[in-house]
């Protein structure tokens, strides 16, 4: 909206210098800074207002003994992220963008699904909180809206089917009439993966961070007709815009790592962990980098496959020998290491270290090409 009445005035008055609200790398570090202000502004206030409605983590008994120590600790901290987002994207992007308005609409639906998630577990005292077919029910929907607007909206003509293969030249698949399930698929599983990731003080934001700085860049020169040239990948007119949603999303995330960081003043809650897997799964289906999750969001992918094989292997074990048997100490692998005696800050910034390496990566890949 400010990015609107700037244009406004200097489109009319023609001020010096106003011509610099109109570069989206100078409005996307706008939003990265009104991001992180907002963060630390609202941090106290709303962990201050989650202490006074005695609104705190319940005691998790699927989670190592010494986690009993963070039972009460203020959650729902999803709200500071999100108001730190959605805020900077109304005043500095282009709000009449495809891709702005897909993505936050995504974000902010799957926040209300997490939200309804917490609401039922920590005020209604009810143990699994949203029931589950539920919750999958709303992630289902919104990748399912995601997945109609792009594969009907004119904006998408020519490559809505289309996504780019990671490390081969000038070849993209098309996934055709699959392509709508493989959206609702893919925004179903980084949210739930992002969800399992938030076990450990600071690590779930710090790796989203990490992981959007990353999409920040894929999202501007996917945008820019040059360096997608130079690059051999999709042109997305428009998507440069996703440069501003991802830049305020770095920002609240820095933000919030400053109050969720060891020992965490407050936890996210499905309110944030939804809401940021589902931005991460619809930025890659916007700027058609889907086959990158696995690489880019490596440390998700690995926190799920964990789940998955300790599950299959423990079923598949009890029914062959009668008990069942566990690959790791305990799933997701987070805990494995820290029942492994590992520190929890160590095994946080081991995983940065591991993101960060796979970010890089995925970022090369497009010059290996």
């Amino acid at each position: 909206m400010l990015y609107y009445l700037l244009d406004y005035i200097n489109e009319i008055y023609a001020p010096p210098g106003f011509d610099i609200f109109r570069f989206l790398t100078f409005r996307s570090a706008l939003a990265a800074i009104t991001g992180l202000f907002l963060a630390l502004y609202l941090g106290p206030k709303v962990i201050k207002m989650l202490q006074k409605s005695q609104i705190g983590e319940a005691k998790k008994e699927d989670a190592p003994k010494s986690h009993l120590s963070k039972a009460g600790t203020p959650t729902m901290g999803g709200l500071i992220i999100i108001i730190s987002v959605v805020l900077p994207v109304l005043l500095w992007g282009e709000l009449r963008s495809i891709y702005i308005v897909l993505i936050l609409a995504g974000t902010v639906w799957l926040s209300a699904v997490g939200f309804l998630d917490d609401y039922l577990k920590v005020i209604k005292k009810l143990p699994n909180g949203l029931i589950g077919r539920y919750k999958l029910l709303g992630q289902v929907l919104i990748g399912l809206a995601v997945g109609l607007a792009i594969y009907f909206s004119p904006e998408f003509d020519g490559f809505s089917t289309l996504t780019t293969v990671p490390f081969l030249k000038d070849v993209n698949l098309d996934l055709s009439i699959l392509y709508i399930p493989v959206v609702i698929f893919i925004i179903t599983a980084t949210s739930n993966a992002v969800n399992l990731t938030d076990g450990l003080d600071g690590l779930a934001i710090g790796v989203v961070a990490i992981v959007m700085i990353a999409l920040a860049v894929l999202s501007y020169i996917s945008g820019n007709a040059i360096f997608a040239d130079y690059l051999n990948i999709i042109y997305l007119p428009g998507s440069g815009e996703l440069t501003v949603f991802v830049a305020a999303l770095v920002g609240a995330s820095l933000g919030f790592l400053w109050y969720n960081a060891y020992p965490a003043q407050v936890f996210m809650g499905d309110t944030g962990s939804l809401a940021l897997g589902g931005a991460f799964g619809i930025l890659a289906v916007l700027i058609k980098k889907e086959l990158f999750i696995p690489i880019l969001g490596g440390v998700f992918f690995l926190e799920t496959v964990s789940v998955i094989i300790q599950r299959i292997y423990f079923k598949y074990t009890k029914k062959k020998f009668g008990t069942g048997r566990r690959v790791f100490k305990m799933a997701p692998i987070h805990h494995h290491f820290e029942l492994k005696g590992w520190a929890e800050p160590k095994i946080v910034v081991r995983f940065y270290i591991i993101a960060i390496i796979l970010a890089i990566v995925s970022l090369v890949s497009f010059k290996i090409r």
